[in-house]
């Protein structure tokens, strides 16, 4: 990889919490650095309005991203059109940049099967709920494609630093080194997996480190400076595409940031951390440091914040309307998406569910769950 500014605790930076450069910011283009300023703006909005749209009792269970739209959307504007992403379930931010519809994240969460449905350019897989189980998935889709010499592709497998502790993680990133795949392994890690802190889940000194056990590079970056994440993943899904004989094409980023919300809307996250803590990492929020090198190098002033700001809440706005027009699915709909031909004892259980339903109406059995 490139030589890049590191900070005194050697993780790769380019703005410090103040928005100053301190390191050689990435080659982009100003409308490029608006569009990732705008993406983090539409990040966040949407975060806020999910999490009160579940609380209002609109939407079910969400997991919120505020605090890390940095990393997410640094990260995904690094890929190339033919790229792919493969998420975890927060990765709200990266997959609209992606070309995912808000309409279809709104939809994943307010329990229907049609916010699965990806739309076939957009090159995401399916959100993963289950701790790192999409990490081998990642890896045998990256392997598919050299050995199919699709030498052009690359991908982005995101997961959290819980998923360091998962055997799924050991087990992708050990076949993605032996077969030496071209999949950047990007580690969110927010510091809590849940209720537990980063330093429960290992001895290690970072998790980045990991990455040399499976003898490819890992990298620590400043996961709440998107200039950092977005130069770092550059060069990582570069490496995938052009490995160097001395290097193998995966690379494993750990982007250390902050969520400033719950786990999910079904977390008490006071019960486990402290407010002194939060307003801490508040004072790194990646949204008001990639502003403030805006506006110092007069890319961004008054006038454009407040454009974007409005096109943003009507995109939002937009959306949730669209999600809360369609009609509410059908709660037997449960058992349709899990097997191609429904075990005997799932039929029995969807035959009498449904007899059920009947027997008492749709809108009082959703209103009663």
């Amino acid at each position: 990889m490139s030589t890049i500014q590191r900070d005194p605790e050697n993780r790769v930076q380019v703005l410090d919490e103040d928005g100053n450069l301190v390191g050689e910011p990435p080659d982009l283009d100003e409308d490029t650095l608006i569009d990732i300023y705008r993406d983090m703006k539409l990040a966040r909005h949407f975060d806020e309005r999910a999490v009160s749209l579940q609380r209002q009792g609109r939407m079910g269970t969400y997991p919120p991203l505020s605090g890390q739209e940095g990393a997410q959307i640094g990260s995904a504007h690094a890929l190339a059109d033919d790229d792919w992403m493969v998420p975890s379930y927060r990765e709200h931010g990266a997959a609209v940049v992606r070309g995912l519809p808000l309409k279809q994240t709104l939809l994943y969460w307010m329990g229907y099967e049609a916010g699965n449905d990806v739309p076939e350019d957009a090159n995401i897989l399916p959100v993963a709920v289950p701790i790192a189980s999409q990490i081998p998935h990642a890896s045998g889709l990256a392997w598919s494609w050299k050995l199919q010499g699709q030498d052009d592709t690359a991908g982005i497998c995101y997961f959290g630093d819980g998923a360091t502790s998962e055997g799924d993680f050991h087990e992708g990133l050990n076949f993605a080194g032996v077969y030496d795949v071209p999949m950047v392994f990007f580690c969110n890690n927010n510091q809590w997996a849940i209720s537990v802190p980063r330093e429960r889940q290992t001895a290690s000194e970072t998790l980045a480190q990991k990455a040399n056990a499976y003898g490819f590079e890992g990298v620590q970056v400043d996961g709440m400076d998107p200039l950092a994440v977005y130069k770092v993943t550059q060069d990582a899904l570069e490496k995938a595409r052009n490995p160097d004989e001395d290097q193998l094409r995966p690379t494993m980023i750990e982007a250390v940031q902050y969520r400033f919300g719950a786990h999910t809307t079904a977390d008490d996250p006071t019960v486990y951390r402290d407010e002194e803590e939060v307003e801490r990492w508040k004072a790194k929020d990646p949204i008001p440091r990639l502003e403030a090198y805006l506006r110092s190098e007069d890319i961004l002033d008054d006038e454009a914040v407040s454009e974007i700001e409005a096109s943003v809440e009507q995109e939002v706005d937009e959306a949730i309307d669209a999600a809360e027009s369609e009609p509410r699915p059908e709660p037997e709909e449960m058992f349709e998406h899990v097997y191609a031909d429904l075990p005997p004892e799932l039929r029995e259980q969807r035959d009498e569910f449904v007899a059920t339903v009947d027997r008492h109406g749709k809108d009082a059995f959703l209103e009663e769950e």
